[in-house]
């Protein structure tokens, strides 16, 4: 009889067709169209375009950005050698596979547009949700980028050193944590 560990090598990857409206973006249109009717309300017709002008030339300089993240996950996804991913982060790859998501999350430069999109694209290619989540902990608690810019210079050395210190555990854990809590309840042994 198959483990639950076994279960999860046997599955094809977490990959799910998303829809172009979900539950989440109908709510964001509902707080949308409340808060244009409350601008409008207070501020008229002028208020409510000011804002969308603002707010276009706010997308339009993140766009560029949406963009090259997306497309680096779909390179990063037809690059990176499947069996090679699997083994050193995959869902037998133990303690070895939560270090080294934990050590990529550390050293990834870039912000959201790069971090998600190279999760993303190790999930396809192999890595399981552990070592994921380790690498995405681990980019937001350790990342050297946002260290090297804006903590040593603003909090200080003793401080920035410690405070990675004391973060260095973080990402294994809850790359374990969510490693066991993802096989338990996605792979349920059949009654």
């Amino acid at each position: 009889m198959p483990t639950i560990d076994d279960a999860a090598d046997d599955e094809p990857r977490p990959g799910h067709v998303r829809k172009p409206i979900s539950w989440s973006t109908l709510m964001i249109a509902v707080l949308v169209a409340v808060s244009a009717a409350l601008v409008y309300r207070r501020d008229g017709a002028d208020g409510v375009w000011e804002i969308l002008r603002h707010d276009l030339g706010l997308f339009g300089g993140i766009l560029p950005r949406v963009l090259a993240g997306c497309l680096l996950g779909a390179f990063i996804a037809q690059i990176l050698p499947h069996d090679r991913v699997s083994r050193s982060m995959g869902p037998k790859s133990g303690l070895k596979g939560l270090l080294i998501g934990a050590a990529f999350g550390a050293i990834l430069p870039g912000g959201p547009f790069t971090a998600y999109p190279v999760a993303s694209a190790l999930l396809s290619v192999g890595a399981d949700f552990g070592a994921t989540i380790a690498m995405v902990v681990s980019w937001t608690l350790i990342g050297y980028g946002r260290a090297i810019a804006w903590e040593l210079p603003i909090m200080g050395t003793d401080f920035t050193l410690w405070r990675i210190v004391i973060s260095l555990p973080m990402p294994v854990l809850a790359g374990a944590l969510g490693r066991y809590v993802y096989v338990r309840i996605h792979h349920r042994p059949a009654p």
